[in-house]
């Protein structure tokens, strides 16, 4: 029987089984997917020289890294499923811990569920030469597997999200030796301005400096998975602050390196707008053989990161109906393989929902990029509030920097949101909306649990 973790909500049934290995893996897997391909060409829009692209890019990875300082001390603290929902109800109010648990729920995890196996599923169908009626079955298809795989047991999920992510990480790490050894380039790329911005200032505006961030966060986004599995990893006060570094720290590296070789390979004019960087630049770099090899490789980073997703999310809900704050039986476990089998299942059908809904994938993301900023805020809010509400509360680690860090972290994620809303007014009013969508289901869920509110007090049960 294992021992009992400090913090650790004695509702919770999950078994304590992932290692760190498989912590840092699921970083891996839910950060490195398709943003590296796709958004480089939309950052190369917004910023005249490679040296601001690169600093855009290194900025994106010491935003995350003052994130993953704050969420080690609370993941720390709170050694729970659900993550910064737990964080938010312990620190500010239940119902702000319940409306980012909504919304991470509703429209980040199904809703980037969707858009993975819709891309995955696209892409799959054109290479076996299928038309696109075919999209939409194979994306179901792929989502109620994977959905299945994670609930026969989370090691099956981790098992698949080390491989998928040992795969990425030497792949990517072949592809940015190999490039410049090997292929046809130019390094003084890696130097020079674009052309239509060489006869004036080189020096990007901060509102095109801050626009360009939201595809780079978009693509650093899941930095903080194993904050969500944090019941299921063994020894969490120091493998999850473990896990984040080092994830971190694979990631920024190799989106360093790959950044540069897209650099070396085209020339910024070429590189500026286009949809998938990877592929162009492999095929300058290789010929037409290695955009392919590079397409297949998009395929498989787009599956590990699905099924991450698909791993993630569940335990966000559960943790939610373990305080009543969701529809019930969600906080109910597998007796046969120790997983959140009904939470599964929930995110498994909303998500096949949105798949008939929407059948592609969406060209604009910046309104997840927009709710992970305001998330970001609450989470650093959240800290604050701990510290001086819970100064004696056991904390296995303490964030460095403490207090200048997270309040710069802070101030960085507000002017990201004030470049998105004056930037990108619709996308952000989505995410806006969705989060007042969660004001009535709050009231709802309060008042069935009666005088208590919001407060924990549910009941976790094994089926």
């Amino acid at each position: 029987m294992q021992e009992p973790i400090s913090g650790a909500d004695p509702r919770d049934h999950l078994e304590r089984s992932l290692t760190l290995l498989d912590a840092t893996m699921l970083v891996v897997a839910s950060v490195i997917g398709a943003g590296i391909f796709f958004t480089p060409g939309r950052v190369a829009e917004l910023l005249p020289h490679p040296g601001w692209i690169m600093a855009a890019w290194i900025v994106g990875g010491l935003v995350s890294l003052v994130g993953a300082l704050a969420n080690a001390e609370l993941g720390a603290m709170f050694p729970r499923a659900g993550g910064d929902y737990v964080y938010l109800r312990e620190g500010v109010h239940p119902l702000a811990g319940f409306l980012v648990g909504w919304f991470s729920f509703f429209g980040i995890y199904a809703g980037t569920i969707a858009a993975l196996a819709a891309a995955f599923a696209a892409a799959l169908a054109s290479r076996l030469g299928l038309g696109d009626d075919a999209i939409l079955p194979l994306a179901i298809g792929v989502t109620l597997l994977l959905s299945l795989v994670n609930f026969l047991g989370v090691r099956w999920g981790a098992l698949a999200n080390n491989l998928t992510s040992l795969v990425k990480l030497g792949a990517l790490l072949a592809f940015a030796i190999l490039g410049p050894l090997v292929g046809e380039g130019d390094l003084t790329r890696l130097f020079a301005a674009s052309a239509d911005a060489r006869d004036t200032a080189s020096w990007p505006s901060l509102a095109a400096f801050g626009m360009a961030m939201s595809p780079v966060l978009f693509s650093y986004l899941g930095w903080n998975a194993s904050v969500y599995v944090a019941s299921e990893i063994r020894e969490p006060g120091r493998n999850l602050p473990r896990s984040l570094f080092l994830g971190l720290f694979l990631c920024s590296g190799i989106y360093l390196l790959v950044n540069g070789v897209y650099l070396f390979a085209l020339p910024l004019e070429t590189l500026r707008g286009v949809p998938d960087a990877g592929e162009a630049a492999a095929r300058a770099l290789f010929g037409g053989l290695g955009g392919r090899l590079l397409g297949a490789f998009v395929m498989l980073s787009v599956l590990g990161t699905l099924n991450a997703m698909v791993l993630v999310g569940p335990r966000i809900v559960y943790a939610m109906a373990l305080d009543g704050l969701f529809f019930r039986g969600a906080d109910r476990v597998s007796a046969a393989y120790r997983t959140p089998g009904i939470a599964i299942a929930v995110q498994a059908l909303l998500s096949v929902l949105l798949l008939v809904l929407l059948r592609s994938f969406p060209s604009a993301l910046d309104f997840t990029t927009f709710a992970i900023v305001l998330a970001s805020m609450a989470d650093v809010v959240a800290l604050f509030r701990l510290r001086r509400l819970q100064p004696e509360r056991e904390r296995p680690y303490r964030a460095w920097g403490y207090p200048l860090l997270p309040a710069l972290y802070f101030v960085a994620n507000a002017a990201v949101a004030v470049a998105l809303l004056v930037g990108r007014p619709y996308e952000c009013g989505i995410s806006l909306a969705l989060l007042a969508l969660g004001l009535p289901f709050y009231v709802l869920f309060a008042r069935r649990k009666g005088p208590g509110g919001a407060t924990p007090g549910g009941n976790s049960s094994v089926m």
